[in-house]
């Protein structure tokens, strides 16, 4: 019977980084189980797409999430990407509101 897995290797590249924003290409391939190239493919795909940026940091890049872009399937195309982020485990930050 072949392996499955509930989420695509996309689902899990953007919860790991989520999780991990200075993550390593390679760090990452390694602790969901990819090749590093597949990753390296992954978050261009992320990139491309607007789910993730990335922000040089010395020698390592800092991803952040977009979470409230859409889930690109139709049938959950009012869900945002971060609702499913935090029930995987995701801690959204908020942003601190100023007051005069």
């Amino acid at each position: 019977m072949p392996e499955w897995r509930l989420l695509t290797n996309h689902g899990l590249v953007l919860s790991y980084i989520a999780r991990n924003p200075r993550t390593t290409a390679r760090d990452l391939a390694d602790a969901i189980g990819i090749t590093e190239r597949a990753a390296r493919k992954i978050i261009a795909d992320l990139l491309e797409t607007g789910y993730i940026s990335k922000k040089r940091e010395g020698r390592r890049n800092r991803y952040r999430i977009n979470p409230d872009l859409a889930l690109r399937h139709p049938s959950h195309g009012e869900t945002a990407v971060g609702d499913l982020l935090e029930v995987l485990g995701w801690k959204r930050r908020r942003k601190a509101v100023k007051s005069d």
